[in-house]
């Protein structure tokens, strides 16, 4: 199967084509590497079943790149992730996530792709009144960035119903795993990971008992793999684990995986901050045959000696 995947550079990106590529498929990247970065498909690059295309996925030229590729699926995670810059900057956060969303499924459209498999954000469901928040649960975007993310589920509703393309939408709640930066727009666990491996002071909003659902990177993975074939097709399924963790567990686990003192610091709530989430994954694997199989422990574990590996070379 010939696959596109842009953002591919990307954190989760990156991830999945080396998947994909490891299952035998043509891997093709976009990726304008203005946060994704190029290091991240070292392995990749080494492929003849591998191409990148530096590119925003709003330029014209994408179209006629997917007129020449001719994917049979299109995996959309080139995104603008953060809710802060989408706040202080909602024009430019729906250019890229927006007008980007659109821009690859026109360019989808004639490169007659299968399908567009679509990474969203459980920010679209706002402050859910049921935990863990089941799949069905009504939307409620509360910043740009969501109300982005929320437009691009309907585009691809819409051409789907105009142009025949299928899609199914990954709801993907907390990420972690190898390659995710703790700069910028980043998930605790790497900037936990980053600070306790550094010695650096770390920072709890709160009390310490506000909770997430963690979610390995490769487990994430294998729900887009298995989005991109025949099931799940105009659907949307939450990838998370169901549980929900505390902040201070959560540091608790990296210290000791770190070899570092579990004593973190406290700053007052951040605002808007939800004091609680996790996503219901049933669904996903009644439709998709998808389980989350990495238990935090050892999800963490790889991922500090990742980090730990990557700052002694």
């Amino acid at each position: 199967m010939r696959v596109l995947v842009t953002g591919g550079a990307g954190f989760i990106g990156s991830n999945l084509v080396d998947r994909l590529l490891a299952d035998g498929h043509e891997v093709h990247v976009v990726d304008d590497l203005s946060s994704g970065r190029r290091d991240n498909l070292a392995a990749a690059e080494a492929h003849d079943r591998f191409r990148l295309h530096v590119l925003d996925v709003r330029d014209p030229a994408l179209t006629g790149l997917l007129g020449e590729v001719q994917p049979e699926v299109v995996c959309h995670l080139a995104a603008q992730i953060s809710v802060r810059k989408s706040v202080a900057d909602p024009v430019h956060d729906a250019r890229i996530n927006v007008e980007g969303t659109v821009s690859v499924l026109g360019a989808a459209r004639e490169g007659r792709a299968r399908k567009v498999v679509f990474a969203s954000s459980v920010a679209v469901y706002g402050r859910p009144s049921t935990i863990p928040v089941p799949g069905d649960a009504p939307t409620d975007p509360r910043s740009p960035y969501a109300a982005s993310k929320l437009s691009g589920e309907t585009y691809l509703a819409t051409f789907r119903a105009l142009h025949g393309i299928e899609y199914t939408t990954l709801v993907l709640s907390n990420v972690y795993g190898p390659r995710q930066s703790p700069e910028g727009e980043a998930g605790v666990v790497s900037i936990f990971t980053d600070a306790l491996l550094s010695g650096t002071p770390t920072v709890l909003y709160g009390d310490g008992t506000q909770t997430r659902d963690y979610i390995y990177v490769d487990d994430v993975v294998d729900g887009f793999v298995r989005a991109c074939g025949q099931d799940g097709n105009g659907r949307r399924f939450n990838l998370g684990t169901g549980i929900q963790t505390a902040d201070r567990r959560l540091h608790a686990l990296i210290a000791d995986a770190a070899g570092a003192p579990d004593k973190p610091g406290f700053a007052p709530p951040r605002l808007g901050d939800l004091p609680a989430m996790a996503v219901d994954p049933v669904p996903a694997h009644d439709g998709l045959g998808w389980q989350p199989r990495t238990d935090l422990p050892t999800g963490v574990k790889k991922t500090v000696e990742w980090a730990a590996a990557r700052r002694g070379k």
